[in-house]
C-alpha cells in the first residue's frame, strides 16, 4: 500500500506526526509538502497528493488543513477522487465502505494525534462494501464526468 500524504501551514504538525505513524505501520508514503509552518495555499498541495490518487501513484491520500474543508474542496476537484473529511472513527469507516472514499481530510484544529491516528487505521483497513453502494458511487462518478442523474 502507498499513501499520498499533505497539508497546509495549519496542519503541518499533524502532517509530521502522521508520517512517523505511518513508519511505525510499515506504509509507504509520498510527502507532498508543505514542509514547514510558512503561511501557504492549500490548493497545491490538496491537488498534489490527490493527484497521485487519481493516477494510480498512490493507493489513497490522507491531506490536512486547520480544519479538513479547504482541502477536500480542492481534493474533489480532482476526477477520480472521492476525499471525505472525517472527524470520528465512525466516519473514517463508514466512508470507505459505503462512499469508497480514497482520500481522507482532517483538520489539525479539530482532531487530536490520536484521533488521527485511529482515523486513518480505520480507513486503510477499511473495504469498500460494494452492493447498492456502487450504484450511488456510480452515480456520484456520473455527475462528475457531467453526466444528468
Amino acid at each position: 500500500m502507498k499513501v499520498s500524504v499533505a497539508c497546509d501551514h495549519g496542519a503541518f504538525e499533524l502532517k509530521e506526526a502522521i508520517k512517523k505513524h505511518l513508519e511505525e505501520k510499515g506504509i509507504e508514503y509520498t510527502d507532498f509538502g508543505c514542509y514547514s509552518k510558512e503561511s501557504v495555499d492549500y490548493p497545491r498541495f490538496a491537488y498534489a497528493a490527490a493527484s497521485a490518487v487519481a493516477k494510480g501513484e498512490a493507493d489513497y491520500g490522507i491531506i490536512c488543513c486547520t480544519t479538513g474543508l479547504g482541502v477536500s474542496m480542492a481534493a474533489n476537484k480532482v476526477k477520480g477522487v472521492r476525499a471525505a473529511v472525517c472527524t470520528s472513527v465512525h466516519l473514517a469507516e463508514m466512508t470507505r465502505r459505503h462512499n469508497n472514499a480514497n482520500v481522507i481530510c482532517m483538520g489539525q484544529a479539530v482532531v487530536s494525534e490520536e484521533l488521527a491516528f485511529e482515523m486513518i487505521d480505520k480507513f486503510l483497513s477499511t473495504e469498500f462494501e460494494g452492493g447498492r453502494h456502487c450504484r450511488r458511487v456510480d452515480l456520484i462518478t456520473d455527475i462528475e464526468n457531467g453526466k444528468e442523474i
